[in-house]
């Protein structure tokens, strides 16, 4: 009998395209390349896909989870759909729990892959509060917590998947690796990776500047940053404002025809301010996610 693929092998190999218009004269000039790395192609439709699926298989390889038990997690929304797909697949009850601002498409999605949904407050700490919710329901018994935050199989997808993936589409060219920083798995992971492959590969995070809120883009307070952090493996910050995050992506898919989040702008973003400064350079950057996810906070009607 023929072997087919289930859906979560469907996780990864996504594509890599060259940006043709955004990054204009300048970049050609320069002899620069930027390119985007497109992880809305995945099944749940982001990055978080590969780290879901880390998470739970290998704590199910562990003995520390089995099907039909509960899982906890805050999220933002990516990992949370990426989870709630993960646990439908592999047979878990799914406890979601999401600050209450966030996108009626995020919450829509989690739902549909059968996850119990918990909205807390914004006003009362947004993505701190649901970890402390998280941590707390476990320690009731609740259920498990996998905690994307501390757990070293979110980073490890990255090591084993999106680092050998981008090394072997540039033919080992690459330069530049530009990621968004929210739990810090991907640009952990991936530059981790590509690093031990060529140590003077650039690792460049963005992150929000003061007072903006661009879903996807964090800097934790001292006390909620994450356990797998290791700033030191980042060479460059890059701030990014909200306004330009989403300007930036009604120009990527205006100009480019490619419709990813607004993390995914900001890391553009940071991503041609290495390029004004470079010459001779691959830069790539990381679409974490796709643009119908932000559509009804009217970013892209403007």
């Amino acid at each position: 009998m023929s072997t087919y693929q289930t859906i979560e092998d469907t996780i990864g190999g996504t594509p890599l395209v060259r940006l043709q218009r955004i990054p204009g004269q300048e970049a050609t000039d320069r002899g620069n390349v930027i390119l985007a790395k497109l992880e809305g192609n995945n099944p749940a439709g982001s990055v978080k896909d590969r780290a879901a699926m880390s998470m739970i298989r290998r704590a199910e390889e562990r003995g520390d989870i089995r099907p039909g038990d509960t899982l906890i997690e805050a999220t933002s929304g990516n990992t949370g759909i990426a989870l709630a797909m993960v646990a439908a697949i592999r047979g878990y009850k799914m406890i979601l729990i999401m600050p209450d601002n966030l996108s009626l498409e995020r919450r829509a999605s989690m739902t549909a892959y059968g996850a119990q949904l918990i909205l807390t407050p914004a006003k009362d700490g947004g993505m701190e509060y649901a970890r402390d919710l998280a941590m707390k329901m476990q320690a009731e018994g609740k259920g498990r917590v996998l905690d994307q935050f501390a757990n070293e199989d979110n980073p490890q997808a990255h090591i084993e998947s999106t680092g050998p993936e981008l090394w072997t589409q540039t033919q080992g060219r690459i330069t530049h690796f530009v990621s968004a920083m929210g739990t810090t798995g991907t640009i952990m992971g991936t530059g981790s990776y590509l690093r031990s492959m060529n140590p003077d590969i650039v690792v460049v995070g963005a992150q929000p500047a003061e007072g903006s809120q661009i879903p996807g883009i964090r800097k934790w307070p001292e006390e909620y940053q994450p356990r797998i952090y290791k700033p030191e493996w980042v060479n460059q910050f890059e701030t990014i404002e909200q306004s330009e995050a989403e300007q930036m992506a009604r120009r990527l898919a205006a100009e480019e025809g490619i419709f990813g989040g607004i993390s995914s702008a900001g890391a553009l973003v940071a991503a041609l301010r290495v390029s004004a400064r470079t010459e001779q350079a691959t830069i790539v950057f990381i679409v974490c996610d796709r643009g119908d996810r932000y559509l009804s906070t009217g970013v892209f009607n403007q």
